[in-house]
């Protein structure tokens, strides 16, 4: 089972951007420190949410100050950004850290980041699938060129090459957010691992790893890369010595920025978009993932890995808010959690 956390330099209420960057920066360096699988890094725009606005960006200090833990992006929004210009990016990262990147990718949401960027709604809506293959051909292919609807240009060779055929380098991996039947299929299709979010329990996500082994089979994926798919299962996770109290961590923290965080969002359209309730959404994480005492979150990722079929986690560790809390919470998860989980 590989664990690993999940950071979104979450701002709480109270606290300047600086603050909840350098939690993010010091959370990462501590789950290296306590011997987690990977840090993996979201990316938001205009938004208390996440303070981070460049996941690779992120990536590429981490992967610096770190020398054995896995980077990932959870995720580079793609539609906001040109899928070659990623590319190379992830490609610079996985030469210059031995391997040790993961480029996760996702379609975001209908925000005015499409505004900002230039990308339009349509980016958001219709042209995902077709990023996703110009920057699947990136990472694979010696040279690309693309004939689409939005992206048209010569063929032009792909430097540095991600992967080499001759010296037997590959790529770097690649996962797709997953959260609907329609983007499951397409993660399927190109055989490439689910990012599945939060918000869903045991039973959705095993569903959604079923829909995707199917998929696959229909379209032909070897039978070896279905059966060694390494999906990911995002959570929260939060210990105490006694499981009311990690929980009463969460809920004293994590309403208060999840209402400015989600509040702040901005379509780019003006639809109307119904906001989840901030302390039920806290209770509903807590009944969902491990939060608890070192034996409860060890039995509870457990079972979520038996019933999904799921053995890799990004685990939200900064519920509390708090510096020294986050670094503790790392610290305990290393020490008291994985062992029981070898």
């Amino acid at each position: 089972m590989r664990v690993g956390s999940f950071v979104l330099a979450a701002q709480f209420p109270g606290q300047g951007e600086g603050e909840a960057l350098h939690r993010a920066v010091r959370s990462a360096e501590a789950a290296e420190e306590a011997g987690l699988d990977t840090v993996w890094l979201a990316e938001h725009h205009f938004v208390p949410y996440g303070t981070c606005p460049s996941a690779v960006t992120l990536a590429a200090l981490l992967l610096g100050r770190t020398r054995r833990i896995r980077v990932g992006t959870a995720v580079s929004v793609l539609p906001t950004t040109h899928p070659v210009a990623l590319g190379e990016q992830a490609a610079l990262l996985h030469h210059t850290s031995d391997g040790r990147f993961t480029l996760g990718v996702g379609r975001g949401g209908p925000w005015v980041d499409l505004e900002v960027f230039g990308a339009g709604l349509d980016a958001y809506e219709k042209g995902f699938p077709e990023s996703l293959d110009v920057l699947v051909r990136w990472l694979r292919d010696a040279s690309v060129a693309a004939d689409g609807e939005r992206f048209r240009f010569r063929e032009v060779p792909v430097v540095p090459r991600p992967s080499e055929a001759l010296t037997e380098v590959e790529g770097p991996e690649l996962v797709v957010a997953c959260t609907s039947p329609a983007s499951v299929r397409l993660a399927a299709e190109r055989g490439l691992a689910m990012l599945l979010g939060m918000h869903v329990g045991d039973e959705e996500k095993a569903e959604m790893v079923a829909l995707w082994r199917q998929h696959a089979r229909a379209c032909g994926r070897p039978a070896e890369e279905i059966l060694g798919a390494s999906h990911v299962s995002a959570g929260v996770c939060q210990i105490a010595d006694r499981r009311v109290d990690a929980a009463e961590t969460l809920i004293k923290a994590m309403p208060g920025w999840l209402k400015q965080g989600l509040e702040a969002h901005v379509t780019v359209d003006g639809r109307t978009r119904r906001m989840r309730d901030p302390l039920a959404y806290t209770e509903l994480l807590c009944g969902l993932h491990p939060v608890g005492t070192p034996r409860l979150c060890a039995d509870r990722l457990a079972a979520t890995s038996e019933r999904t079929g799921i053995s890799r986690f990004a685990l939200l560790v900064e519920g509390s808010g708090d510096l020294a809390a986050t670094e503790e919470n790392v610290r305990r998860l290393g020490a008291e959690v994985l062992p029981q989980l070898a």
